[in-house]
Parts: C-alpha cells; structure tokens; sequence
C-alpha cells in the first residue's frame, strides 16, 4: 500500500532530509587520499548522534543476507555498486570514487540519500559516468508530478543512461519512503512490464537512486553477502534523493 503524506509529514521529512544532507556534504568534504571508508563511517555515526538521528540502516534486517546490517553507511568503492560495508583497510587512493549512502529517522521520519565521490583526478569516462548518472536523477525528480506513473521514472533514466553508452543495475531498485525506511511502491530504474505503474499523486515520496555501471548491467553478491559489485569489474555510480510529489511539482527533500 502506497501511503500518501500529509502537509505536516513532509516537514518532518524534510527535517529528516536535511540533516542527511548535511552529513553527506561533510562527508564529501572529507574524501581525499588516504582516508579510510571506515573514518567515514565514523564521522556519520558521530553527527547523527549529535544531532539526535537514529541510524537507519544499522540493524536493519536484509533476508537476502540473513543478518542485520553493522553501519550507518554504504560506503561503495569502484566496481562496488551498493551495500560496500566500511573498512579500515580501505584507503582511497586518487583515481577511486566512492558511492556514500545513508539513512536516518528523525522524530519518526526518514530520509535517504547517496553521492558518488571522486578521490582526486579520476578518468574521463569515469567522470562521465559519474554526470550522466546525475543528470539521470535530475531528469528522474522532474517526472515526479501528479498525474504523471512510475514508468515515467524509472523510464525516465534508462532512456538517459542507455541513450549514454552505460547501462542500469536491474538488481537494485528505489523505493517509497515515510515512516518506514522502505515503503512502496519499488521504483526500478528501468521500465519492467512486471513492475507496478501506479500514477502518481500528492504526498507520495519516492526515493529515486539511479544505479549505472559503465559496462554491462550484471550484478554479484561478495562472500560478505552484503556488497553488491559489477560481475564485470566496471566502475559504478549512484545519485539518491528523497522526493515528494506535491501540487507544485517535485519537492527535493534531502537538499536545501
């Protein structure tokens, strides 16, 4: 069931929203050479307790992995593409870049967000990966309007991606969000006849999260049974936001 929000459920969204926000940025501020993704991690379990947040994916159950998830991040190097579980063996070096993903609850309401992170000078292409998987979720926010379906979304973004030379990560989709970190409807990034096309209306909120790889789509599980890498060794990118429909248009609520 789709739960739509009221006026005053989206303040506190955004509320929640912004403080994600605010992490990000200082985490982006910190990645350089020789930081460890583990000093990440770190830094956000730090914030978000100062603030008063509760960590939204530390102890969240996955069944696919059978366990609870042990940090506040995602932190995703390379060919990672979601789930990378920070470390402090690892240190970026120039020419990495790293997907940050996080989540909090905020007086019952979450936010959700990622960048990708260049570490110093990295490879043109990659750096086009990087823009065009941007430009893919911008392009993603403005179809979210009432009236508009989800297939407006998540085609949306494949037709940018593909129409780039990259293709979209079929395994790991975007969601409904609210009072529950993941709600529906999912949101692939791509257009699955099997998928639901609700359309869409006032108070929903998607969490749109393009995930583009800049070889082929395929995806494997690491023995760690959390981090998810291209099966073809291919770097990967990931843009997020939390987006509100409303009667005005799209609501960015995981940025100023």
């Amino acid at each position: 069931m789709i739960v739509l929000k009221t006026r005053n459920d989206l303040e506190k969204m955004r509320r929640s929203g912004l403080l994600v926000h605010q992490i990000l940025r200082a985490l982006e501020g910190m990645v350089k050479e020789g930081v460890s993704t583990r000093d990440l991690e770190d830094a956000a379990q730090r914030m978000m307790g100062e603030a008063g947040a509760r960590p939204a994916f530390k102890g969240y159950y996955v069944e696919a992995a059978k366990a609870k998830y042990p940090y506040v991040l995602c932190t995703s190097v390379n060919d990672e593409i979601v789930h990378g579980m920070p470390s402090r063996r690892r240190v970026l070096k120039p020419g990495d870049i790293v997907k940050i993903d996080t989540g909090l609850e905020l007086e019952g309401y979450y936010g959700d967000a990622a960048v990708t992170v260049a570490v110093g000078d990295v490879d043109g292409e990659v750096r086009r990966l990087m823009q065009v998987t941007r430009e893919a979720l911008e392009l993603a926010i403005q179809q979210a309007r009432p009236g508009k379906r989800l297939v407006d979304v998540c085609g949306t973004v494949q037709r940018h991606v593909e129409g780039n030379g990259f293709s979209v990560v079929r395994d790991y989709v975007g969601h409904g969000i609210g009072t529950q970190l993941h709600e529906e409807p999912q949101i692939p990034n791509y257009l699955d006849p099997k998928a639901e096309n609700p359309r869409l209306k006032p108070g929903m909120v998607l969490a749109i999260e393009p995930m583009v790889n800049a070889g082929g789509p395929e995806a494997r599980v690491l023995q760690d049974r959390w981090t998810a890498v291209t099966k073809d060794g291919s770097f990967s990118a990931h843009f997020e936001h939390c987006v509100a429909v409303t009667e005005n248009g799209p609501w960015v609520l995981t940025r100023p």
